[in-house]
């Protein structure tokens, strides 16, 4: 119980440098994991959007989700290359989504001061489907990034609850 009081005692408030923090972050791990290197999109004005999400929730010093999403090809695309060239299977873009949001959300809280050590990460959830709304708590506040992938937008999402 005292060490869940640390967390939340130690609460870390959003910077006008978080956006570039979660695109470097994201870069990152996609060129690390997939070996590619995507370019920002600053001029998409569209909402996120994609058949595959996948999510990790984010607690203590920081609350919110850390999301990312694209189609289901680029997602194929993503487990293929991770697994070496090899081909993916739905499940397997799934996973290979999941690890990859997980990998940004702990990049990004790595390259926040008072973050690392005072913030975990929950399991990855991953949906698949495009008919769907979610609805933060309020208040909230997102950080939306999107990166070009090949030819194809990828979104990296930070939810924030008050």
């Amino acid at each position: 119980m005292n060490a869940n009081r640390n967390l939340v005692s130690n609460k870390v408030h959003t910077d006008a440098s978080w956006k570039t923090i979660l695109e470097c972050a994201a870069i990152e791990v996609l060129e690390m994991m997939a070996g590619l290197r995507p370019e920002p999109n600053a001029s998409s004005t569209d909402e996120p959007s994609g058949e595959q999400t996948a999510m990790v929730g984010m607690a203590g010093a920081l609350c919110g989700i850390t999301t990312v999403r694209c189609s289901n090809a680029t997602a194929i695309k993503l487990a293929s290359l991770m697994l070496g060239g090899a081909s993916a299977n739905a499940s397997g873009a799934s996973d290979a989504l999941g690890e990859i949001c997980n990998m940004i959300a702990g990049n990004f809280k790595s390259k926040i001061s008072g973050l690392a050590d005072h913030c975990m990460l929950s399991v990855p959830t991953v949906i698949s489907g495009e008919d769907y709304s979610m609805e933060p708590a309020q208040p909230a506040e997102s950080i939306n990034v999107c990166l070009n992938l090949n030819g194809q937008p990828l979104w990296v999402s930070l939810i924030i609850h008050g």
